[in-house]
């Protein structure tokens, strides 16, 4: 499916932000677990959530959706093993998380995913999941992974090489399904919904600064049963909306109900060190996660030299940030994002490649990019090549609204993974996106 982006001079409205992915996606593992009758609000209606909940479903969890309430039924029984191979479609977060969560319910199963997902490196979960007493196979460190047996060991320490969220909730929730303790330290920040919702369930979770990062230790926890459960908006969907506002002429957005975790609202800090103007507006706590209203207004941007110890936590951001970096004043430099080349694309290649059709002026680094921006409408030279990459795909149709002439996104099918409605709630507020 590819999809045209029109310029426009402007945006305006209000938008209420889709439910957080990672949340939407963590609240029916963990509700699932804990086997009670749970009415959750907000999630977001989406491929990798659904996928993640069919997964759950079969091993014996009982989640229906119905319009936008998701229920999470009392189980009648145990989780059990699956009748045939577990498929997380595109979701990273779902089958890494979900590892995890099966190796410590014990059950043996092969989870696998769609030709993307395929490609992407699983060892990084496996492997400790192995140290922690399980038998695991995989592909060469790729899906299929096959979890055959064994038991996860109690008090299990584990000193993260590299930083990831979805690594350090699979741990967490292996050892918060066998009814274990786990000690981990992380080598910089990294998103805590996972230990936001298990202290939100009553679980108990120790948290300490490390010199760089954290030190989580999760102790043998009876979580306590909770009958609904509200997730808050996914601040990487709004990242598009601000962005779109921001580098357009005249444009005034408010955007409702954005989740504003300090572990995930990073790009609002490099934005408002680039002079974007956003006001934070009716901030407040919605079970453990800070949420808040966002009005976002047209700025001249300046560029940065963006932070590496702000990189985990923008990881997902750095498409769209390089869009911004695009039009604002000066160079904007990113680095220590090799993460990007192992997403659902070479993230950092297919950036370069939506940079160069625009003919914006960068250098491409191992591990990043230098952006040299400029505040001029810009020719697009070629089609762009989301490469099927829901986040590639979104940014430049963002970067349309400031072409000459359009920009031509192919492959944009995989928008529906995180941001379904991403064309009519666009469009709603004043661009000019279609097929």
């Amino acid at each position: 499916m590819n999809l045209t982006s029109k310029p426009v001079q402007e945006i305006f409205g209000d938008v209420v932000c889709p439910g957080d992915k990672s949340i939407s996606q963590r609240i029916l593992i963990i509700g699932s677990l804990l086997n009670c009758d749970i009415n959750v609000s907000g999630f977001l209606n989406a491929k990798d959530p659904l996928s993640t909940m069919a997964a759950l479903n079969q091993i014996g969890a009982s989640i229906n959706k119905d319009g936008d309430l998701v229920r999470i039924k009392k189980r009648s029984r145990p989780f059990n093993n699956p009748e045939s191979a577990i498929d997380l479609g595109n979701s990273g977060t779902g089958i890494r998380l979900l590892t995890g969560f099966v190796s410590g319910l014990n059950l043996k199963a092969t989870l696998i995913g769609d030709e993307s997902l395929s490609q992407r490196p699983m060892s990084r979960v496996v492997d400790p999941l192995v140290k922690m007493g399980k038998k695991i196979s995989t592909n060469d460190g790729k899906t299929p992974i096959k979890i055959h047996g064994g038991s996860i060991s109690d008090n299990f320490e584990y000193k993260m090489p590299v930083a990831s969220a979805q690594v350090k909730s699979s741990l967490i929730l292996a050892s918060l399904s066998s009814g274990n303790s786990i000690h981990i330290e992380e080598p910089k920040v990294t998103r805590d919904h996972t230990e936001k919702m298990i202290e939100y369930c009553g679980g108990k979770i120790d948290v300490q600064n490390s010199s760089e990062g954290k030190i989580i230790t999760l102790h043998k926890s009876d979580l306590s049963e909770i009958s609904s459960y509200e997730v808050v908006g996914d601040f990487s969907s709004a990242a598009f909306i601000i962005i779109a506002a921001l580098i357009s002429k005249k444009s005034k957005v408010l955007i409702k109900n954005v989740g504003l975790n300090p572990t995930r609202k990073g790009l609002l800090e490099v934005l408002l060190g680039m002079n974007a103007n956003i006001k934070i507006v009716n901030q407040r706590k919605t079970c453990n996660e800070i949420c808040g209203d966002l009005i976002v207004e047209s700025s001249n941007l300046e560029g940065i030299e963006v932070s590496d110890s702000i990189i985990p936590n923008i990881i997902d951001e750095i498409p769209i940030l390089s869009v911004a970096a695009s039009f604002a004043e000066g160079e904007t430099v990113i680095k220590n994002a090799s993460e990007l080349k192992v997403k659902e694309s070479d993230r950092l290649k297919a950036t370069s490649d939506g940079l160069e059709a625009m003919k914006i002026k960068h250098d491409m680094l191992c591990d990043g990019l230098i952006i040299y921006g400029q505040n001029n409408d810009v020719t697009v030279s070629k089609e762009i090549d989301s490469f099927g990459d829901h986040r590639i795909a979104m940014s430049f149709l963002v970067a349309g609204m400031r072409s000459k002439e359009g920009i031509i996104v192919k492959n944009c099918k995989n928008i529906e993974t995180s941001f379904p409605n991403f064309l009519n709630t666009m469009n709603a507020l004043g661009m000019k996106i279609d097929g």
